[in-house]
C-alpha cells in the first residue's frame, strides 16, 4: 500500500508570523498558558495567596489606621474616606505583585533549573512565544487578583462611580505592563542573590507612590522621582476611575504603560533569543 506524506505548511499568517525571521515566533504562545493552567491547577493555593496581602493592608490601614486619620482630600478635590482613597491603590499594586512575582521567580527557576525553554524550544514554538505565553499567564494571575480586589469593594461600598468597570481592564494592562518589565529583567539576573534587587525595586515604590498619602507631601524634587514610578501612574489611573474623577491625564498614564509593555516583550523576546539559542 503506498501513501502519501502531506507537504508541510509553510504559509505564514498574521503580522508578527510575516514580520519576524523564521524560528523566532510560531504563533504557538497559547500553549505554554495551557501548560500554566494544568501545572498549577494542583496549586492553586499559591496561585491566589498573593491576592491576600494587599487585602490585609486594606483592613490593617485602610479600616485600623483610617479611624486615626479620618477623611482625606480626595483627586478631585473632595473629602473622601480613608479606605476610599488606599483601595485603588491597593488593587494597582495588587495586580503588579501578581504579574511580576510570576514574571520573575517563576520565569528564573524555570530558565535556569528546571531547562524548561531549552525542551519548548527543541519544539515548533519560537523565544517569542515563550515571552508572550508567560506574560500572557502572569497578567492572568494579575487579572485574576484585580477581580478579586474590586469585588471585595464594591461588597464594602468603597466603588461609587460608573467608571469603575473599567478598572479591570486597566488592571490588565498594569499587569501585563510590569510582567513583561519583570520578565525582561529576569533574563539578565544570574542567581538567586540577584533578586534581592526585585525586593529593593518593589518595597520603596510600593510605599512611596502615593499608596498611603498624596504626592504633595513630598518636596519638588522627590515628587518627580516618585512620579517616574510606575506603580505611582497605575494609583492615578485607579484612583480616577474608582473614584470617578476622569480627566485627560488618564490618557497620559495608560500610555506609560503601553510603551512599558512594548519595550518589555521586546527586551524578554530578545534575551531569550540570546540566551536558548545561542
Amino acid at each position: 500500500m503506498t501513501t502519501t506524506a502531506s507537504a508541510p505548511n509553510t504559509t505564514r499568517t498574521g503580522l508578527l508570523l510575516r514580520v519576524l525571521p523564521v524560528g523566532m515566533y510560531a504563533g504557538r504562545s497559547r500553549a505554554l498558558v495551557e501548560r500554566s493552567l494544568l501545572v498549577n491547577r494542583r496549586a492553586w493555593l499559591q496561585v491566589v495567596s498573593g491576592f491576600f496581602e494587599p487585602l490585609f493592608f486594606l483592613f490593617g490601614l485602610g479600616f485600623g489606621f483610617g479611624k486615626l486619620i479620618g477623611d482625606v482630600v480626595g483627586p478631585g478635590g473632595e473629602t473622601i474616606s480613608y479606605v476610599a482613597y488606599v483601595a485603588p491603590a491597593l488593587l494597582a499594586a495588587s495586580a503588579m505583585n501578581g504579574a511580576v512575582y510570576d514574571a520573575t521567580f517563576n520565569l528564573f527557576f524555570k530558565l535556569k533549573y528546571a531547562k524548561l525553554y531549552d525542551a519548548v524550544l527543541t519544539t515548533p514554538l519560537g523565544p517569542l512565544d515563550v515571552a508572550i505565553g508567560e506574560i500572557t499567564w502572569a497578567l492572568i494571575r494579575g487579572a485574576l487578583y484585580g477581580t478579586g480586589f474590586l469585588t471585595v469593594m464594591l461588597g464594602m461600598g468603597l466603588l461609587t462611580s460608573p467608571w469603575a468597570v473599567l478598572a479591570l481592564p486597566a488592571a490588565v494592562l498594569i499587569a501585563f505592563a510590569f510582567g513583561a518589565l519583570g520578565m525582561a529583567c529576569t533574563t539578565f539576573m544570574r542567581s538567586w542573590h540577584d533578586f534581592d534587587l526585585v525586593q529593593l525595586a518593589l518595597v520603596p515604590m510600593f510605599l512611596f507612590s502615593t499608596t498611603f498619602y498624596p504626592i504633595t507631601v513630598y518636596p519638588e524634587g522627590v515628587q518627580f522621582a516618585v512620579k517616574c514610578f510606575p506603580l505611582y501612574h497605575a494609583i492615578e489611573v485607579m484612583r480616577a476611575l474608582c473614584t470617578g474623577f476622569v480627566d485627560f491625564s488618564l490618557v497620559g498614564h495608560l500610555a506609560y504603560f503601553a510603551v512599558m509593555a512594548v519595550v518589555g516583550v521586546v527586551v524578554a523576546s530578545r534575551r531569550l533569543g540570546k540566551l536558548l539559542l545561542a
